[in-house]
């Protein structure tokens, strides 16, 4: 098997060549055919993640020490698997098409037995975060209960839906309760955020407000189901930007899904909610967040974190696909190995929606 591993952080990555692995019990090997680059991978791919303040978050201290393979969007095809699996799962073949469920925890703590793999405190298999992931030709999976039939969906959608679908998604389940008049508002038009937007529309949330500074992604924006669009860069400051959002909705804003995550745009979610409206914060951007804490109380606001989500929320996801009630977001695919590259371009803004790799 190959993989592009990067050998130091922020260096290129390179193309290693290993032995392929032999599944055993529970596993099976899935040949990845398509893998989507997600931004977490440029944090991952630096080293660290900016807490604010000067203090950063060294992703060596959970496990993902170089030489490491990055990648937590994987899709590919039933390979080989271990001598348990089909007492497991009689159903499995190998050429099965697949979407791997890259968040397995440990498996054994009360959060995994409850289904919230993604919550698990030791997060000890997360594929592409602390276990070798996707951007390599093959992977291997512990047990067959994370692999989704994607069948009818494009595959290189299909991978995308694996993190940026499924983090969506899951934010979108934390919003209140929506009225005919409340609007949401996504912050920050990428691969997430555009993703976002179609998740919600399936969901039947007409009344959506897309943020961003580049007019190009809005346009996608307004295209995949965006009632209403802001221009936050011509903003003279964040108070500014919150008024106009505040009065785009009319002063509605029950919840803003924030899939960028810097000081700028926990600014303007916050300031342009009403009350008992909803912050729901997905983007890892960085920074720090300062304000004052009376108001929290008294427009009875919430700031809930969500992180990717759970393997029934990617089925959930993935019904929503089949039954084309999930707009498929603009989505590129390029050869793997121009995996340095493609980082880079996605690091410098210049990509719109998703980037796939071709294995």
């Amino acid at each position: 098997m190959i993989s592009y591993q990067f050998l130091d952080h922020g260096k290129p990555l390179q193309k290693i060549l290993h032995d392929t692995p032999k599944p055993e019990g529970t596993e099976v090997l899935v040949r990845i055919t398509r893998s989507g680059v997600c931004h977490s991978d440029l944090h991952i791919w630096d080293g660290y993640f900016d807490w604010g303040g000067g203090k950063r978050f060294y992703v060596k201290e959970r496990g993902c020490v170089p030489p490491f393979t990055l990648g937590h969007e994987p899709f590919g095809i039933v390979e080989d698997f271990g001598s348990s699996v089909s007492r497991i799962d009689k159903k499995i073949r190998k050429g099965q098409k697949r979407i791997v469920f890259p968040w397995i925890g440990c498996g054994k703590c009360a959060i995994c037995r409850s289904g919230q793999d993604n919550y698990c405190v030791s997060g000890s298999r997360f594929l592409g975060v602390n276990r070798p992931g996707a951007y390599a030709s093959h992977v291997l999976v512990p047990h067959p209960k994370y692999l989704v039939d994607a069948r009818g969906i494009d595959d290189a959608f299909a991978s995308t839906l694996a993190c940026s679908g499924l983090t969506t998604y899951s934010a979108s389940a934390k919003l209140p309760e929506l009225g005919p008049k409340d609007w949401v508002a996504v912050l920050g038009c990428g691969g997430l955020g555009l993703v976002c937007i179609s998740v919600l529309r399936a969901k039947g949330v007409k009344n959506i407000i897309a943020c961003d500074i580049d007019p190009g992604k809005l346009e996608a924006a307004k295209a995949l189901g965006a009632k209403l669009t802001l221009d936050t860069g011509g903003s003279n400051s964040a108070a500014d930007a919150a008024q106009k959002l505040a009065a785009l909705a009319m002063g509605s804003l029950a919840g803003a899904i924030d899939l960028v995550g810097m000081p700028a745009t926990a600014a303007l979610g916050l300031g342009a909610l009403r009350k008992g409206g909803r912050y729901v914060l997905c983007g890892l951007f960085g920074g720090e967040l300062v304000h004052p804490l009376p108001p929290f109380a008294q427009r009875a606001i919430g700031i809930v974190g969500s992180y990717v989500g759970n393997l029934q929320e990617l089925k959930e996801v993935v019904a929503l696909a089949k039954k084309k009630k999930l707009k498929p977001t603009p989505v590129t695919t390029r050869p793997a190995a121009e995996v340095t590259a493609i980082l880079e371009d996605l690091k410098a803004g210049k990509v719109l929606g998703r980037i796939v790799l071709a294995f």
